[in-house]
């Protein structure tokens, strides 16, 4: 497809990478020459210098012919007006990213009376996904497949569990029935498992299931599956307000720090059943005062990365059992971060980021491609694809066992009119199921890429 992104931050960068990799036509528009040269060198794209908003400039990248424009500048409003200008100028799908709180209420008039395909916010969208997280502490991270009927779950290996030290060929028949673990991080390796694989404490486990099954998984191996009671929240900015509004309305007990006395202020109007406490969360003695070592979750979000991290550290020798979740902006050091075992890490950019990728995905699914949904994992090393199986497909009616998978290959779930299975190698898939495999190798197009010659 034909994609103009106007806005080359770290978003505009990282959709930048991700849809010309996967085959797109980019023109990416950008008012900042250096910044613009910088990504044309990087990949393979077009780039304008000027601002989005102007016709001219969106002629010239070639709005009239493009399928979708993607504004994600740090104007709200220059996103919108870009939408609005592609609209009337190319009548393509626009997609825009929206930060202020303001328009929140407005949101479903602005998208009909400008036509836009998707409106994202990054804090509300971060909070959403630590809220999942809170509902499911035991995950430290969930993704959802097949319009949300199955689910990608990750966990940690404890010492104490069923499955530790054990091969998944000996895993209980009780266990192995529910789920399929088919991811296994374990340091820096990432691989997928055989039957032989086995299993230790501080290994990082993906499971795909229905969400009924994961459920039912993770009670049997003793791990909490119910929401937590209680959060206590570092920084009252708009992901704290969105992720405490969230989660007061789930009953959960909600404690928030921050510094600001005019937004605790405006977060005690707009939060009445929130404890709010004006002062710096990153104080120990007031963080023990109000009671962090019985807390059951915790969630950083302040500005500072370094701050979030250390508070997480903390909180963790000296709270185990607490749910942790830790925003980090920068996605650079991932691989280190994710060593230090402090829970879930959230990167709101990443998000909104992922969010319009699998927006555009399901457009290339109508067109010219069976790819439903793609998720990159463990720092882009895995891929889960979901698969939308056509008539005349060479996996169609022959049992799992008897195809010739590519190495590096595993099909993870299939769906059959909204019957999440975990297939075993009698499993077969029929005409329009859709099919969840993870693979470490990249470029699938086509179910059918999953099979040798």
């Amino acid at each position: 497809m034909h994609i103009l992104i106007v806005g080359c931050g770290n978003v505009g960068q990282t959709l930048t990478r991700q849809l010309s990799k996967e085959g797109h036509n980019i023109t990416v528009i950008e008012e900042k020459s250096s910044v613009l040269q910088n990504v044309v060198n990087n990949y393979d794209v077009m780039g304008i210098v000027g601002n989005g908003a102007s016709y001219s400039i969106m002629k010239d990248a070639g709005i009239e012919t493009a399928d979708l424009m993607i504004a994600v500048t740090d104007s709200d409003e220059l996103n919108l007006l870009c939408c609005l200008i592609a609209k009337k100028a190319g009548n393509c799908h626009t997609i825009a990213r929206v930060r202020n709180p303001i328009y929140k209420k407005e949101i479903n008039f602005i998208k009909e009376e400008l036509g836009l395909s998707m409106v994202i916010n990054p804090e509300e969208a971060a909070a959403n996904e630590a809220e999942r997280l809170l509902k499911f502490p035991s995950a430290t991270k969930i993704e959802t497949f097949a319009r949300g009927r199955a689910e990608m779950v990750k966990f940690i290996i404890d010492e104490n569990s069923r499955l530790c030290n054990k091969a998944l060929k000996d895993i209980p028949a009780d266990l192995r029935k529910q789920v399929l673990i088919s991811i296994v991080s374990r340091g820096n390796e990432v691989f997928i498992p055989d039957g032989n694989t086995v299993l230790h404490a501080g290994d990082e486990a993906t499971v795909f299931a229905s969400s009924r099954n994961t459920i039912n998984f993770f009670r049997k191996l003793g791990l909490p599956t119910a929401k937590v009671h209680s959060t206590m929240i570092i920084g009252g900015g708009e992901t704290g307000f969105y992720l405490a509004q969230n989660l007061l309305s789930l009953g959960i007990k909600v404690t928030i720090f921050e510094r600001d006395p005019a937004r605790c202020k405006e977060l005690s109007d707009l939060l009445p059943q929130a404890l709010i406490i004006c002062g710096d969360g990153t104080d120990k003695d007031m963080l023990l005062e109000e009671g962090v070592t019985s807390v059951e979750s915790f969630v950083s979000l302040t500005n500072l990365d370094e701050e979030n991290i250390m508070l997480s550290m903390y909180v963790k020798s000296i709270n185990p059992k607490a749910k942790l979740i830790t925003k980090v902006h920068r996605v650079d050091y991932g691989d280190i971060i994710g060593s230090l075992n402090i829970g879930s890490i959230i990167y709101p950019k990443n998000i909104t980021a992922d969010r319009i990728v699998q927006f555009v995905r399901g457009m290339s699914a109508s067109k010219d491609s069976n790819i439903e949904t793609l998720y990159k994992l463990n720092d882009e090393r895995v891929e889960a694809l979901e698969f939308i199986v056509r008539g005349g497909s060479q996996v169609v009616g022959v049992p799992l066992s008897q195809l010739h998978l590519k190495k590096g290959i595993l099909i993870a779930c299939i769906n059959h009119y909204g019957e999440i299975t975990s297939p075993s190698g009698d499993s077969v898939i029929r005409d329009r199921d859709s099919v969840i495999v993870v693979t470490t190798r990249t470029g699938l197009k086509d179910i059918n890429d999953i099979l040798e010659n």
